[in-house]
């Protein structure tokens, strides 16, 4: 007989894979619902995920701060309408100190294997600790596998080189020339943060962005005092702040016709007309729609980008050499200090781990063209293991903190099945799988990803892979599992 809670369900036995946003939540909802039995694998030394390791200069969120919140931990002390990856970083570490998180987690391991014997999870540790659950919850993210791009002469570089995500803090710019290659929120942040400090600044860019401007205001005392004495106050703020960004970004996006996508536009082409240099302008100018690639939300980049000591060159990079970027046409770049922001490698979810289902179903080979999951949480053959923010979810167009509160109340709604006894293992069926993939690969076509750019958004095959629908149809899927979609098995 399975151990049972004082209220008589079982007492299931949970592991949790990341201890990110979305990790931290899931163990404060599993508390709230009165399991204990929880470990958090985190695989590096501290909490807080993409904000743990994103930590180069001028890393900031582009979702608003109040919305970039746990509902029920507002934060009265935002600094800014956008807050600095710093900010968000020690507000997660403040929310897991309250909510004591920390006890369950195990720092320095990584899960490398997850095979399922027909009862339970028997997982593996990248250091050979091994562990079983009755339910697994991936908060793995997206954010962790850096992409490196394939620059010829890379390693012959004479200076420092880095990712963005992996940041040499000990390194002072001061005086050094700096080359910074990609022209997405990372490179677009860095610019405007070091400009004053370095000698020289070189920005290559591959394919120009569109910059949505950012008004960026700093929260007054009075504010943040007001905040502090009536929660409530922030709560209205964020259910406030939830609506606009959902009717007047979320939506839009899924509607490449929509009038608040072409008000988007607008701002974006108004933006770029502070570029007073008409040769720089056009460079700067993309040849897509705004919002085909995710948009860069920013203020300041073109203020940077026009310093004296800043240029941008358009020109591919030929190969990296002793003392630099050498471009196709044939120009010596000469730089001391080779920043990377190019992005991550964000099909791999729980790749690389090793997953196999009670029937031999492997997540590898059901994934060998590409990843797919119903609602973007659960696979086919690999019962009670549940993703936060997975393959095809709405990473582009909501708040990932919103998307994980429902994702997780939804996974543990069947959880709750679980626990009651109702069935022992929940899986989504392949035809409801298929069948939510079909219709979600028709609808991509209509959002403004699909207008004709190369981006991260889209598949091997040029679809979006993102939630193609609005951010009202979002919360109703997520609002109550639908069980006829489900392989239960008691």
């Amino acid at each position: 007989m399975p151990d049972l809670l004082s209220d008589g369900r079982r007492d299931l036995r949970f592991v949790v894979i990341g201890a990110g946003v979305s990790g931290i939540l899931a163990v404060i909802r599993l508390r709230e619902r009165g399991f204990q039995n929880v470990t958090v694998y985190e695989k590096a030394s501290r909490l807080g995920g993409t904000w743990h390791d994103n930590r180069y200069p001028g890393v900031a969120c582009d979702v608003p701060s109040v919305l970039y919140s746990y509902s029920f931990a507002p934060n009265p002390e935002w600094s800014r309408r956008f807050s600095s990856g710093a900010e968000i970083q020690a507000y997660l570490e403040k929310v897991a100190t309250d909510f004591d998180v920390e006890q369950s987690i195990v720092y320095d391991e990584e899960v490398i294997q997850a095979i399922h014997d027909g009862h339970r999870w028997h997982l593996r540790t990248d250091s050979g600790r091994d562990d079983e659950a009755d339910v697994i919850l991936a908060a793995t993210g997206i954010f962790h596998h850096l992409f490196m791009p394939a620059l010829d002469g890379l390693g012959d570089f004479s200076g420092d080189v880095f990712h963005t995500a992996s940041w040499n803090e000990s390194l002072s710019l001061d005086g050094r020339r700096v080359g910074i290659v990609g022209t997405g929120s990372s490179a677009v942040q860095t610019v405007g943060a070091i400009v004053d400090e370095v000698d020289a600044l070189v920005l290559f860019q591959r394919t120009a962005q569109w910059v949505l401007p950012q008004n960026n205001n700093v929260y007054t005392d009075e504010e943040k005092a007001a905040f502090r004495s009536d929660p409530a106050i922030q709560i209205r703020l964020h259910d406030e702040v939830s609506e606009l960004f959902a009717e007047g970004f979320a939506n839009a996006v899924v509607d490449a016709e929509s009038p608040a996508l072409a008000k988007i536009a607008q701002m974006c082409h108004e933006n770029l007309l502070t570029v007073t240099d008409p040769d720089l302008r056009a460079r700067l100018t993309p040849d897509h729609r705004a919002a085909c690639k995710r948009l860069v939300v920013a203020e300041g980049f073109y203020d940077a980008i026009q310093r004296p000591n800043a240029s941008l060159v358009s020109e591919g990079i030929a190969r990296i050499e002793t003392g630099g970027v050498r471009t196709v046409d044939g120009v010596l770049h000469e730089i001391d200090v080779l920043v990377l922001a190019t992005g991550f490698q964000v099909d791999q979810f729980l790749r690389p781990m090793e997953v196999v289902g009670p029937t031999g179903v492997k997540l590898s080979e059901a994934w060998a063209e590409r990843p797919i999951a119903y609602l973007s949480m659960a696979v086919p053959g690999l019962p009670n293991l549940f993703m936060v923010n997975g393959p095809n979810g709405p990473v582009g167009n909501f708040s990932l903190i919103e998307v994980a509160e429902l994702q997780v109340e939804y996974s543990l709604q069947l959880v709750d099945y679980i626990a009651a006894g109702d069935f022992r293992l929940v899986a989504p069926s392949v035809e409801a799988t298929e069948s939510h993939e079909e219709a979600r690969i028709q609808a991509a076509g209509k959002t403004v990803w699909a207008t004709g750019c190369k981006s991260w958004y889209l598949d091997d095959r040029g679809v979006p892979m993102a939630w193609p629908w609005s951010f009202r149809e979002f919360q109703r899927r997520m609002s109550t599992p639908d069980l006829d979609s489900y392989v239960l098995t008691n």
